[in-house]
Order: C-alpha cells, then sequence, then structure tokens
C-alpha cells in the first residue's frame, strides 16, 4: 500500500493528518516563519533560506514577506520570478511557475480538494491537483487560483480574479469566474 505521501503526490484520496505529512508541514512553516523575519536588506540570507524551502528556484527570484506554503518542495519557480506581499501557496500537488512571472500582492495558489460531503470532510481526508503557471505571467493582486488549473504563456490575470478553469496562453483573463477577454 502506498503511504499517504504517495497518495497525495500522486492525486489519490490522502489522510492529511498523517503525522510524516505533518512533520514536514512543521519543518515548512518554521523555515517560512524564519523566512518572513529575516530583514529585506539582508538578500543573501533570504535568497539562501527561500532555495532551501523550495523545491527548484531560477535565477533573479525575490518573494516578499510575508509567504507561506504547506510543503515546499511541490514548488517550482523558473527565471526572473517577482511576487509581492502575502503569497500563499498550498502545495499538497506540483505548482510549476514559469519564467518571467510577476505575482501581485495577496495571491492564492491552492492544490488542495476536500469532499463535498461534510461527514467525509470530517475525515480530513482530501486529494491534491497541480497548478501550472506559464511564462510572462502577470497574476494581479487578490487572485486566487483553484487546483488543477493550468494559466498559459503570455497571460495577464486581473486583480481580484478566481481562476476556476485553465487560462490559454495569449491572453488577458479576468472576473469571478476568471475568463478570457482579450486576445495578446
Amino acid at each position: 500500500m502506498s503511504s499517504e505521501k504517495e497518495k497525495m503526490l500522486n492525486s489519490e484520496l490522502y489522510d492529511a493528518t498523517d503525522e510524516y505529512l505533518y512533520k514536514e508541514r512543521e519543518t515548512v512553516k518554521n523555515l517560512t516563519y524564519d523566512y518572513n523575519l529575516i530583514r529585506r536588506s539582508d538578500k543573501d540570507k533570504r535568497d539562501e533560506l527561500i532555495r532551501k524551502i523550495l523545491g527548484k528556484a531560477g535565477k533573479n527570484l525575490w518573494i516578499e514577506s510575508p509567504f507561506q506554503c504547506d510543503y515546499g518542495y511541490n514548488i517550482e519557480i523558473g527565471d526572473n520570478f517577482y511576487s509581492n506581499h502575502n503569497l500563499i501557496i498550498l502545495d499538497c500537488a506540483k505548482v510549476k511557475i514559469g519564467d518571467n512571472v510577476f505575482v501581485g500582492p495577496n495571491v492564492g495558489i491552492y492544490t488542495p480538494c476536500h469532499p463535498i460531503d461534510a461527514k467525509e470532510r470530517m475525515t480530513f481526508k482530501e486529494w491534491a491537483e497541480p497548478v501550472t503557471i506559464g511564462d510572462d505571467v502577470w497574476l494581479g493582486g487578490n487572485v486566487t487560483i483553484l487546483p488543477g488549473v493550468s494559466i498559459g504563456n503570455n497571460v495577464v490575470i486581473g486583480a481580484g480574479s478566481v481562476v476556476t478553469k485553465d487560462i490559454p496562453s495569449n491572453s488577458v483573463a479576468v472576473g469571478n469566474p476568471c475568463k478570457p477577454v482579450k486576445s495578446l
């Protein structure tokens, strides 16, 4: 039988209260706590710690504090990435972010999914679906990206949008639910 971590990584139903997963979350939450306390002017220390937290990080990476994530190792970020304050990535599944991506403040990227049935939900079983964000993307402030979504290359997501479905390349998309409104 697969471990709960293997189930999580394979987008299968898993027990989120598993002791091993709990310890992994605690480890990264302590690391992000430390990261969020480092002075902005201590760029080398910030860069060293964020690269310890993330699974993969390209060159020219800057994430403003505070930053939060669930595991860290499921996050892959390309070159030339900037995030403003309050980025939250719930990375129970893989979150892949391309090159030249800018993220406004208060953005949430979520991979976990929970049962709709209340009794099932109280078992603390969940599953996770990956999120992919292409190259040359700008996410405006207060954007929410839901599980299983792919955002193409050369995309602008307008502030306050809730991305529930895939967004094609070369588009401006806005709203709740977020929909393409203009081609680039």
